[in-house]
C-alpha cells in the first residue's frame, strides 16, 4: 500500500480509555467479591468504587488499558506515529492515565470529563483464568467536538474497537469514520467480543461493508459476525473488506487480501496472560503496513509482538525489547 506523502501518522486509534487493574488472586477472593470465575461484568459507579476499594489491601499492577490503547501504544513502541483520542475523568487515574500514554510515545488527544476514569478490573487466578470487573466511566462522553479533524486528515490508518459502535459513543464512531473517508484515510476495525456482535449485527455487517477497509477478528468473533467458521468465516469477511485479519491463537492466523490467503505461523511461548494479544497483533500488523511492509512480514510481525505481551502479566510494551523483534526482520 502506498500512502501519499500528507500522511505522516501512521495509524490514529480511537476507544475506550480503561486504566487496567491486573490481581492475581486466589478463588475465594472471587467467592467474596460474588464474581463467576470467567465472567466480565459492566458495573456502575458504587460496584466500582467498592471493587476498588478492595484492591487497597492487594498488590496489583497498573497499567493504560483499552482495545484501540493497546494497539496505539504497540505501534508507537515500535517506532511509528500515532495519536489516540479518548475521554478520562478529573481525578487522578485520569492524569496517571494520560501521563503513561505519552510515556509510551503516544500523542495523546485525550480530554477529560467530570466524571470518574473508565477502568478494568482484571482479577487472574492460578489457573490463568480472568475475570473481568469494567466500568466505563468518562470513556462513555468521548464526543464528535473531541475528534480533531486535521490528525485524521494527515493518518495512513483509523483504528477503532467495536465496542464504540454500541450506546451513546456511536455516533461519534460515525463521525470520525466520515472524516476518515473524507480524507482517504484507511479505516481498521478490530470486532472486540463476539457477545457485542451478537447484539448488533446487522449495524455491524452495513458499517464494515460500507466503511472499513481493515477487519481483525478472532475465531469465536469470526462466526458471530459470518456465521461460519474458520477459513470460510475469512472467505466471508474478505468479500467485505480489502484486508481479512482472521486470528486463531496458538494456531496462528490467516490474512486474506484480493482473494490470496496468507498463513502467518504462531510463536511458541508459555502463555501468562493473554490479555491484549489481539490489540497488539493488531498493533504489529499496521505498523507494518503503514510502513510499506508486505502482508505475511506485517502478520509475523503482529504474531512476534503478540507473543511478547502473553509472556508476562498486563500489556506493558515499555517491558518488551522492542529493538529484539525489529532485528528479527532486519
Amino acid at each position: 500500500m502506498n500512502f501519499s506523502a500528507e500522511k505522516v501518522i501512521d495509524v490514529t486509534g480511537l476507544g475506550n480509555a480503561l486504566m487496567d487493574f491486573l490481581v492475581e488472586i486466589n478463588d475465594d477472593v472471587l467467592v467474596d467479591a460474588k464474581l463467576e470465575k470467567g465472567g466480565m461484568y459492566l458495573v456502575d459507579e458504587n460496584r466500582a468504587n467498592e471493587l476498588l476499594a478492595g484492591l487497597q489491601q492487594i498488590k496489583h499492577k497498573t497499567t493504560p488499558g483499552g482495545a484501540s490503547a493497546n494497539t496505539i501504544k504497540g505501534v508507537a513502541a515500535l517506532g511509528g506515529e500515532s495519536v489516540l483520542f479518548a475521554k478520562v475523568g478529573e481525578d487522578g487515574h485520569g492524569d496517571s492515565y494520560i501521563e503513561a500514554i505519552e510515556m509510551h510515545g503516544v500523542k495523546s488527544r485525550i480530554s477529560k470529563h467530570n466524571s470518574i476514569t473508565g477502568h478494568a478490573l482484571t482479577f487472574i487466578t492460578p489457573d490463568a483464568e480472568r475475570t473481568f470487573s469494567v466500568h466505563l466511566g468518562a470513556a462513555l462522553m468521548l464526543g464528535k467536538e473531541d475528534i480533531l479533524e486535521d490528525d485524521i486528515a494527515i493518518s495512513k490508518v483509523l483504528h477503532l474497537e467495536a465496542f464504540q459502535f454500541e450506546g451513546i459513543t456511536h455516533n461519534t464512531v460515525v463521525h470520525a469514520i466520515e472524516l476518515a473517508k473524507k480524507h482517504k484515510t484507511l479505516v481498521s476495525v478490530d470486532l472486540a467480543d463476539s457477545f457485542l456482535i451478537e447484539r448488533n449485527l446487522d449495524l455491524f455487517k452495513e458499517i464494515i461493508t460500507r466503511d472499513v477497509d481493515i477487519l481483525f477478528a478472532n475465531e469465536n468473533e469470526a462466526k458471530a459476525f459470518t456465521g461460519k467458521s474458520g477459513l470460510e468465516a475469512l472467505k466471508q469477511m474478505a468479500g467485505m473488506v480489502d484486508v481479512a485479519v482472521l486470528k486463531l491463537g496458538e494456531e496462528g492466523s490467516f490474512i486474506s487480501v484480493n482473494n490470496e490467503t496468507s498463513k502467518i505461523e504462531p510463536v511458541k511461548v508459555r502463555a501468562v496472560d493473554t490479555t491484549g494479544a489481539g490489540d497488539t497483533y493488531a498493533a504489529g500488523f499496521l505498523y507494518g503496513y503503514t510502513h510499506g511492509w508486505n502482508i505475511e512480514k506485517s502478520g509475523r510481525l503482529g504474531s512476534l509482538l503478540a507473543s511478547k505481551v502473553i509472556e508476562k502479566i498486563g500489556v506493558d510494551i515499555l517491558d518488551i525489547d522492542i529493538q529484539g523483534v525489529l532485528k528479527e526482520f532486519d
